[in-house]
């Protein structure tokens, strides 16, 4: 599955098939058994058939493709249908197709319940009417906070979409590799140069880097931008009320570039997983990536796992706003079988699921003030303390602007300033000219 080029293709994506005239593409059959079906199959235009006529099941569409989050998800799921009686047919695609093709799944026969992100992206499929509304879900939910009913809203102040785990970007490390050569947490971006500069005499890689998948690059964009222009211009550059061709927008870029030779080489050719492996094979320093990153450690390598929030650029910002995305899940518009998922969707968001994902997973948050943290890692603890602490939370660029903008303009041109960070101006002046396209229409 190809990411749409054009503003034009994408835009065709989002017109639902009753108004266009088009055809909807066969689906791959749910099963629906003992246990659920946890597969992984083609998304544009598809999803799992629960079957229309049988009142026990309940379709998922789900984005979690890797090893860990894809047990943990079968796990919650087990609990689902042991306390409901129902079954759960689930079609698990890969996460980056899943993210690159939701609109012609939303726009064919989705899943009754499909996994997907809160901010903008959220908003913004649930105001073309994509997406149930679940206000009534959320009238029989339970720890979850104002804060995260204010992310689930959508722009008519219904709730679209349904929690379930959260999680910070920070700038990850081995312990035992920094006490081994001495190495102290970098309180400005000069200590973070000299710092690296360390590294490279110690024979490390400073600062793990990859972005075969296009989004991990958006992370180093959203930390600098937050760091050198604070979190307002930042989420104002997002909605398109801010130029991308300003003088602190060239900064960021400039400061970027400045940082890039400390990074891996050649990260257009690797994905997350592989520049994590690097850090846990300890051949690099420092990787900036979610606490996601967790899940490429195991046992004594996990517990030597710690990380830093980016260090400080401007004083007068300081370094207390960061991102920490939300996920979970939304409900299709027309679901086959409507009371089921809202049953669904009351359960993954409940104290239940998250006991059982604390139990499981030791790379996330989860969103329920409810659950039993005590099972908590101390990375998971420091991780719930550093969002806590923040002064403003950002969702990550693809979830804090329109989705056309951040998939057919913003990651061709990151990967273009990584191929040749040379030119920002023109770089700048052709992100801004899209972007008045777009966020004109």
């Amino acid at each position: 599955m190809s990411r749409p080029r054009t503003r034009a293709e994408y835009l065709a994506r989002l017109v639902p098939p009753s108004v266009a005239g088009l055809g909807r593409r066969s689906l791959l059959a749910g099963a629906a058994g003992t246990t659920a079906l946890l597969g992984t199959g083609l998304l544009a235009g598809c999803g799992s058939d629960s079957g229309g006529a049988d009142a026990k099941t309940v379709s998922l569409g789900s984005n979690q493709s890797d090893p860990k989050p894809k047990e943990v998800v079968a796990k919650v799921v087990d609990g689902f249908q042991t306390s409901s009686g129902l079954q759960v047919a689930v079609n698990t695609v890969d996460h980056n197709t899943f993210q690159e093709n939701i609109n012609n799944y939303l726009q064919g026969k989705p899943d009754d319940v499909f996994m997907w992100f809160a901010g903008y992206r959220m908003r913004f499929f649930a105001a073309r009417g994509l997406a149930g509304d679940l206000s009534d879900v959320w009238g029989k939910l339970s720890g979850m906070s104002d804060a995260f009913r204010k992310a689930s809203t959508g722009d008519d102040g219904k709730q679209y979409f349904v929690p379930s785990s959260y999680y910070p970007w920070a700038v990850f490390y081995r312990k035992s590799v920094w006490q081994q050569n001495g190495y102290q947490v970098p309180k400005t971006l000069d200590d973070l140069t000299a710092l690296a500069g360390e590294m490279k005499k110690d024979g490390l890689t400073p600062i793990a880097f990859a972005d075969k998948d296009g989004w991990p690059a958006m992370g180093t964009f959203d930390i600098l931008n937050l760091r050198i222009n604070g979190y307002q211009f930042h989420i104002d550059l997002m909605a398109g009320k801010e130029s991308w061709t300003s003088e602190k927008v060239k900064k960021v870029f400039d400061t970027w570039r400045g940082l890039l030779p400390l990074h891996q080489p050649d990260s257009l050719g690797r994905t997350w997983q592989e520049a994590a492996q690097s850090l846990q094979q300890k051949k690099s320093g420092m990787y900036l990536l979610g606490l996601f990153v967790g899940q490429q450690f195991d046992g004594d390598d996990l517990a030597d796992l710690d990380f830093f929030t980016f260090p400080e650029i401007d004083p007068a910002i300081g370094a207390k706003a960061l991102d920490a995305p939300i996920d979970g899940y939304m409900m299709a518009r027309k679901p086959k079988q409507e009371a089921n998922a809202r049953k669904l969707l009351e359960y993954v968001g409940s104290k239940a699921a998250a006991d059982i994902t604390i139990k499981n997973d030791p790379s996330t948050l989860v969103a329920n003030g409810e659950a039993d943290t005590s099972g908590y890692s101390a990375l998971q603890k420091k991780a719930a303390e550093l969002v806590g602490s923040a002064t403003e939370i950002a969702q990550f660029l693809d979830r804090d602007t329109r989705p056309d903008f951040a998939s057919t303009v913003i990651i061709p041109a990151l990967q273009q300033f990584i191929k040749d960070p040379k030119d920002i101006d023109g770089l700048t002046s052709s992100i801004e000219n899209q972007k008045k396209s777009i966020f004109t229409d």
